[in-house]
Order: structure tokens, then sequence, then C-alpha cells
């Protein structure tokens, strides 16, 4: 008897979760900025992704006097829907901490708050974006995870007398860790 109870507890912790988690919190840093997040299960296989970011920017060569460098904040929800995390589940892959393929569309706004450089006069114009999205996030040595992610979509600049519009590209690969 103990046998069984033993044998059916080994069998219940190697199952892995055919549903998104509850809550998953966690730091991701990658060329293309640093990220504070969490994301929150609103169904099965949706999440929602709420995010601030640290983004980084570099200018230089021959039409600056010199190599500049900036970091600005970002705010962003994210909507994920994570399409093959019951067929990962089902054939015994991980899909701890989320650990799937996902969709999503991104609602990004930059703000003017502040922008760490070596320019002082550096200042940003605020901006909305909104992109779909495709990625991949995987989880390793326990909670650790990487994810890459890309897509294309539109953003605005908003608050000024001419603002602009156009397509914005996504592109983010990075390495975190889930608390």
């Amino acid at each position: 008897m103990l046998f069984i109870s033993t044998f059916s507890n080994a069998q219940t912790s190697n199952s892995q979760n055919s549903t998104v988690e509850k809550s998953v919190t966690g730091a991701q840093i990658g060329l293309f900025g640093l990220d504070i997040y969490n994301e929150a299960r609103l169904a099965d296989k949706v999440a929602l992704r709420s995010e601030v970011s640290l983004f980084p920017a570099v200018w230089g060569g021959d039409m600056y006097a010199k190599t500049g460098f900036a970091f600005y904040p970002a705010l962003t929800l994210q909507p994920k829907y994570y399409y093959n995390i019951s067929k990962r589940a089902e054939n015994g892959k991980n899909t701890k901490n989320n650990s799937a393929n996902y969709f999503g569309l991104q609602v990004r706004y930059i703000p003017n708050w502040f922008v760490i450089s070596n320019d002082k006069n550096l200042s940003l114009t605020n901006q909305l974006n909104f992109i779909p999205t495709f990625g991949i996030r995987r989880n390793f040595s326990e909670n650790f995870n990487y994810e890459f992610r890309a897509g294309f979509g539109y953003g605005t600049t908003i608050g000024n007398d001419k603002n602009t519009s156009g397509g914005i590209l996504d592109l983010s690969i990075k390495i975190g860790y889930d608390f």
C-alpha cells in the first residue's frame, strides 16, 4: 500500500500543468532592455503580462559630435495566448512558469518621465504602440527562463502639435529569473 501511494505521488509531481500559471513574477535582461514583469492568468491559455521596462539607445558616427547612450522607461500591458501549452503538457514537456509559444498584443506607453544619458539636453516624446507579437518562452534550471519575441505594429507620438505615427518593429531576446 505504501509503495502504491509513493508511486502515485511521484507520478503527480512529474505531471505538467496544462494551463498558464496563476501568477508569475520575474525579471529579464537582454540586448534590448531590462524588464520587471508579472503574468496573471485570465483563462486556461490566456495571461496578462504587465511590465515596467528600461530600454537602451545608442547613437554615434560622423553626424554626431560624440557617441551617445540613453536609457528610458516604458510601461506595457500584453495579453498573451499560450496556444500550445496543453500540447506541451500532454507530450510531457516542461510548462512551468508558462513555458510555451504564444501570440500577444502589446500595448506600450513610453513616457517622457526621465532619460538617463550622457547628453544633458535629451528628452523623449510620449509614445503609444500597439504591436501584435509571436513569442517563445522556455523555463530551465528551475526558475530561469529565456524568451524570444518578434512583432510589427503601429506606434504614434502623443501630446505634440504634430504627432507622428508609423510602423514599429519589436524584437526581444532575453534571459530571466522567475521569483
